[in-house]
């Protein structure tokens, strides 16, 4: 196991075994935990100065999550970033992103549509500072704005469980600095259907959107092999 620089972020609101949880995840949504790199519970455990309970909690969540992998006679590792995986999730994603656009265009409420515009502004200054991070976080908080404009409840439940799967990929999608422009625009567009309460128009342009990422993350995923 490699020698990554893994702190504990604690949270006197949280329990121990969703702080371990949360710290392992982060390590391997921002890559510090490798794709592949085996996750040896004792040298866990020593690392962030916990007991071996909650990194064992912590590898059958994130194992859930479809983030690690249990190998027979080996253990736990960190999952690989498949195209199939991609695919599958994209392929659900994809009809759940244009159900919700379609329902936040009937329903969204005209405070709705300007946080959404804020949204945008804050996406766009992130993408200006170039920091991946802060980008992935206000992409996500844009879409968010769209999920609770659907009213749709279940709706939101079942897509922020998608977009735990999605994580990855988008990190992806965002480090390549050639695509972040198209990035925008693909906002905008969507936003700017929304604001004309175009249904047709904010459909395709979501669709684009998820489009354009399953191409580039492909790519990405077949120059890596």
């Amino acid at each position: 196991m490699k020698n990554h620089d893994l702190k504990v972020n604690m949270n006197e609101y949280l329990p121990l075994r969703d702080v371990v949880f949360n710290t392992l995840r982060q390590a391997i949504l921002k890559g510090e935990l490798e794709p592949g790199e085996r996750l040896m519970e004792i040298q866990l455990a020593e690392r962030l100065g916990v007991s071996r309970t909650p990194i064992r909690e912590a590898i059958r969540k994130l194992e859930l999550e479809g983030l690690v992998l249990m190998i027979p006679r080996k253990g736990a590792e960190v999952a690989k970033i498949s195209e199939k995986s991609l695919r599958d999730v994209l392929e659900v994603r994809r009809s759940l992103e244009e159900l919700a656009i379609e329902l936040a265009c009937q329903r969204m409420t005209e405070e709705e549509i300007g946080e959404l515009e804020e949204a945008q502004k804050d996406f766009r200054n992130a993408v200006e500072c170039r920091d991946v991070m802060l980008m992935a976080e206000t992409d996500e908080a844009y879409h968010d704005i769209i999920y609770k404009g659907t009213g749709n409840g279940r709706l939101v439940q079942i897509l922020n469980n998608l977009r735990e799967q999605m994580y990855r990929y988008r990190l992806e999608y965002i480090k390549d600095a050639d695509k972040r422009q198209i990035l925008l625009i693909e906002h905008d567009n969507i936003l700017k259907a929304m604001k004309t309460r175009h249904v047709a128009e904010a459909k395709a342009a979501m669709r684009e959107h998820i489009d354009n990422q399953e191409i580039t993350v492909s790519k990405n995923l077949k120059e890596k092999e």
